[in-house]
């Protein structure tokens, strides 16, 4: 699998495991998927704009939601090629890379957006729901992307 291949396939696989985690676990809380999606599109626009602009930045959310799954894969196959253990132990360095992703996204991503958002962490189940499907869906398909492309088998060289 070339570089690109792995990178895209990867960007695809997080975006749709991430986002579908968010749309049924804010569904138990009574949040639908347009407000789900919208609450990405709040970073670029805010979110008075976002909700303003229904279901057209609804999709502006979903395609930036993906932009920056592709992102986070690109990002771990870059560092990869100067940290060989990156993919000789893609499962640890998956889950791990998951859950440095999350807090990134907490602290510093959301914090500069033009959501208004604090720096600060969820509390209770959307903590830990956020904790799990970062290492499990974002980090660990990132890696197993990465250790594919980079050595043609998942489980890297370990």
């Amino acid at each position: 699998m070339t570089a690109k291949r792995a990178i895209l396939l990867g960007g695809l696989t997080v975006g749709a495991l991430d986002i579908l985690d968010a749309i049924v676990f804010w569904a138990f809380r009574g949040v639908g998927p347009q407000r789900i999606l919208q609450s990405v599109a709040a970073g670029l626009l805010g979110r008075d704009a976002a909700v303003a602009g229904g279901w057209p930045t609804a999709l502006l959310g979903l395609g930036l939601h993906f932009v920056i799954a592709t992102g986070v894969v690109a990002t771990y196959y870059l560092v990869s090629r100067g940290l060989p253990l990156l993919v000789r132990y893609p499962v640890i360095c998956g889950l791990l890379y998951g859950i440095v992703v999350f807090y990134m996204m907490q602290l510093v991503v959301l914090p500069l957006s033009a959501t208004s958002g604090k720096a600060g962490l969820p509390t209770g189940a959307p903590l830990i729901n956020g904790l799990l499907i970062h290492a499990l869906g974002v980090g660990l398909p990132a890696a197993l992307f990465t250790a594919r492309g980079r050595t043609g088998r998942w489980l890297g060289t370990g």
